[in-house]
């Protein structure tokens, strides 16, 4: 199919880009790319493709990634990019924000020396696939039903009629790969097919890709996911399945709040479970919690009550409370959702 073609049909794909979203972006001559803090390979790879898609001026747009943003993991998406840092002091200068993959602003991964007013006169173009988005951009393209901020992208790059290097069919294949679990997750749909199967035809490292993102765990990872192994638990008869590791276990396995990532699947690879959720101290006394919810069951608007957000079946929160409090907490309203008697 001709680039052409791909995006008439694409254009009836979910919600329609708004008319003035694609001429603000080639507009910018000093864009900044952000995502959210603790990136996973979808963030990453929809902010690396849009710096190299809508670069301004330059070769690469500038893009947020404050110090320790990174997992060791996901090192190697920046390092295929070698795309600039924007500095504390370049926000003056960016003339306007795309920021993809992220449900509200205060999650925007923005250095916290710059403050809040970090985008104040500039407009900002928020495009995202999280149920939960605040709608805080001048202009809003969020589609819910898409498998990942990189198929929005993707989308978009194909609508705007750019070239889809080997590189940006890496970057976006990457997150849409990772995003849907090896295209194994209800989010898998035909459209989300379709753009892999394009991003392969544009030249994706299909093999690399699967060793990076399955394959090469460090020894402090791999330690790590023993850790949570060892701390898995069932609830509920079996219903709930939930890990932990503490602000110690963390750094004992010589990893930090940047490399917990996908370790959600670790509790939830248990046969039969509904709920699963992973709880992690990745600073003192500040619990993350990400939810999973299996079959039917939507995880969403327990994470709301806990003031957090994301998708129907993947969501999270963080709260203020160590481990223990936190899991004392959290297992009896997922025991509710369930409509499961506590005690």
């Amino acid at each position: 199919m001709s680039s052409t073609s791909m995006s008439s049909s694409l254009a009836t794909v979910g919600p329609p880009i708004p008319d003035d979203l694609i001429p603000m972006l080639n507009s910018w001559r000093r864009p900044a790319i952000v995502g959210h803090v603790r990136p996973d390979a979808d963030c990453l790879g929809s902010m690396f493709a849009a710096a190299l898609t809508w670069p301004g001026g330059d070769e690469v747009a500038r893009v947020s990634l404050p110090d320790g943003s990174l997992s060791r993991r996901l090192a190697f998406m920046a390092e295929w990019v070698g795309a600039p840092v924007i500095e504390p002091a370049g926000f003056d200068d960016v003339d306007g924000f795309l920021v993809v993959d992220t449900a509200k602003k205060p999650r925007c991964n923005i250095d916290s020396s710059v403050g809040e007013s970090w985008s104040d006169g500039r407009a900002i173009v928020n495009v995202d696939h999280h149920t939960s988005n605040t709608l805080f951009g001048a202009i809003n393209w969020i589609d819910a039903e898409a498998s990942s901020a990189c198929e929005l992208i993707y989308r978009l790059i194909r609508v705007a009629g750019r070239p889809i290097s080997p590189l940006v069919a890496s970057l976006l294949y990457s997150g849409i790969h990772s995003d849907t679990v090896g295209f194994s997750l209800p989010t898998t749909s035909s459209s989300s097919l379709h753009a892999a199967a394009d991003l392969v035809d544009c030249g994706a490292r299909v093999t690399e890709i699967g060793e990076r993102l399955c394959r090469s765990q460090s020894k402090p990872e791999f330690d790590l996911n023993r850790v949570f192994y060892d701390n898995t638990r069932l609830v509920a008869d079996g219903r709930i399945s939930y890990s932990a590791a503490s602000y110690d276990e963390i750094t004992e396995a010589g990893c930090t709040f940047a490399d917990i990532d996908d370790q959600a699947e670790i509790p939830r690879s248990l046969s039969g479970i509904q709920i699963a959720i992973l709880f992690t101290e990745g600073r003192p006394g500040k619990t993350r919690l990400n939810l999973r919810g299996e079959g039917s069951v939507k995880v969403l608007e327990l994470s709301r009550k806990l003031g957090g957000g994301g998708h129907a079946q993947a969501a999270g929160a963080i709260l203020d409370a160590g481990i223990e409090e936190s899991v004392q907490r959290v297992i009896p309203m997922a025991m509710e959702l369930l409509g499961i008697q506590n005690g």
